[in-house]
């Protein structure tokens, strides 16, 4: 008979997570091309529980490209590009087991039609995961988080043209066989159900240039789940040994009140993130949202083809980013458009500055509902505590807040585990502080390490461990059983 776990096991994944976008810098060194993040200008203005990347325009490309007196933090990063190995020497003193990053596709294929990969920027991934691994790290890589090359976007309308799906793949294949034994975790595409608020930066399709709006980025998904599977599929014939793994934001509510239409409604929304899950998890359309298209007058193109490699090629585990929960009501998913998912601040928890509200409990809550779903491993991909931090007159940083939030979710963890939930690894979001990726401002910061840079680039750069660094250490030395 099987006995109740008692914590986290053996080998459990203690990590820490990034992507290039948000890191790397260097936006045009190294043969690198435009991406879509290089366009993200800082939000340093308005309400901080508004900031979010939500739709870009063709004239929203043009004016980026031209514009000589905005800034834009992502093509500097914390220049990571140059300092990595200075960066994960501190990283692996904190005892990291593992390490996520992204690898640019606009480092690789400059303007993602390119007949042949840049040489460079293999090299320079190549030397990159060298070093992960130097560090005593396992590489978790994800091939695509909002890296499109910016040329896929105004030529081709990014994911909503069937043609990105042969130049996705061609990059993955590239990669895979490149690093296929370097790299054993790999996440196809990051936060895939993120269609509301980082559409543009998702799915690269300019808001003026399609009809149907929502209709193209229902057949954009529906191209980059066929991908992910075909990336499934050859991932698998590269290297046997590869966990290829699908990541969703957790984007579950619960119902505002306990009134029948409530509860229906919030049930029906639940659906719709359900959605990519079941399609990539489950491998195939669930009757749910076919409904769904045809009440609202959503017409796609789906081939047989496609259906097939869905059916026979569903991703090994399921990651998960997790920072907050969220309510709905009747009310909200009536109001419900392509900006809006529908969900409302919870009214009995605490919340960030930013708006995202605190709920350790949901992330066991949450765990447990993925689970009993899919019954397939889970590795929690993002989790943390975004907010301001200041050196003190000793010099050091002191994030009280940011242990007790990741203290709680930790302890969260471990209950979900002792439920039953196959949770195989833990990656808090940003172990170093780098460039926000819904405001690109670096003032709300994630990391264990504190880089000394504003929100428009200035400072000395020089890296500081937070008060976070040592307890962050003690728990994974202790497996999770020193909180």
């Amino acid at each position: 008979m099987k006995q109740v776990k008692t914590g986290f096991p053996k080998a459990f994944l203690w990590g820490g997570a990034i992507a290039a976008n948000q890191a790397e810098g260097a936006f045009l060194e190294g043969g690198k091309g435009w991406s879509v993040a290089d366009i993200l200008k800082v939000q340093d203005a308005g309400d901080l529980k508004k900031k979010s990347n939500k739709e870009t325009s063709r004239n929203d490309i043009d004016f980026a490209l031209q514009d000589k007196e905005g800034y834009y933090p992502k093509r500097y990063g914390i220049d990571f590009y140059h300092t990595y190995k200075e960066d994960l020497k501190l990283l692996a003193g904190m005892g990291l087991k593992t390490f996520r990053t992204s690898i640019s596709w606009s480092r690789i294929f400059p303007n993602g039609d390119d007949s042949q990969p840049n040489e460079e920027g293999l090299r320079f991934y190549d030397a990159l995961l060298d070093e992960i691994i130097k560090n005593g790290m396992e590489p978790l890589i994800t091939l695509s988080h909002y890296e499109m090359p910016l040329h896929l976007a105004t030529h081709y309308q990014g994911w909503y043209n069937r043609k990105t799906i042969t130049f996705f793949v061609n990059y993955c294949e590239t990669v895979m066989r490149r690093y296929k034994d370097k790299v054993k975790y790999w996440i196809v595409v990051n936060q895939i159900n993120l269609i509301h608020h980082e559409s543009f930066n998702h799915l690269g399709i300019p808001s003026d240039t399609v009809e149907n709006l929502m209709e193209a980025k229902y057949q954009a998904i529906h191209h980059e789940c066929t991908a992910s599977a075909l990336v499934t599929k050859l991932a698998h014939q590269i290297n046997p040994d590869f966990q290829v793994g699908m990541m969703v934001y957790d984007g579950l509510s619960e119902p505002l009140t306990c009134k029948p239409e409530d509860v229906f409604a919030n049930m029906q929304r639940n659906q719709r993130e359900y959605f990519f899950t079941d399609l990539l998890l489950r491998g195939e359309y669930p009757g749910y949202m076919l409904r769904y298209f045809k009440e609202h007058n959503i017409h796609l193109d789906i081939r047989e083809e496609d259906e097939q490699v869905l059916k026979e090629h569903p991703a090994d585990f399921l990651a998960l980013s997790y920072y907050y929960t969220c309510v709905s009501s009747k009310e909200s998913n009536d109001k419900q458009d392509i900006n809006d998912d529908g969900a409302i601040v919870n009214p009995y928890i605490d919340a960030s500055e930013w708006g995202w509200g605190i709920d350790p409990l949901g992330l066991r809550t949450v765990l447990n509902y993925y689970y009993d779903r899919y019954q397939k491993p889970i590795i929690i991909a993002e989790n943390g505590f975004g907010t301001y931090d200041e050196i003190s007159s000793d010099g050091k940083i002191h994030d009280e807040r940011r242990i007790a939030y990741l203290r709680e979710h930790i302890r969260n963890v471990k209950e979900a585990i002792m439920d039953g939930v196959d949770v195989i690894g833990y990656y808090p979001w940003g172990p170093i502080d780098i460039i926000s990726c819904s405001s690109s401002e670096m003032s709300k910061r994630y990391g264990f390490i504190y880089v000394d840079q504003d929100d428009y680039g200035n400072g000395s750069k020089r890296r500081i461990k937070k008060d976070s660094y040592d307890w962050y250490r003690s728990v994974i030395a202790s497996n999770g059983e020193d909180l």
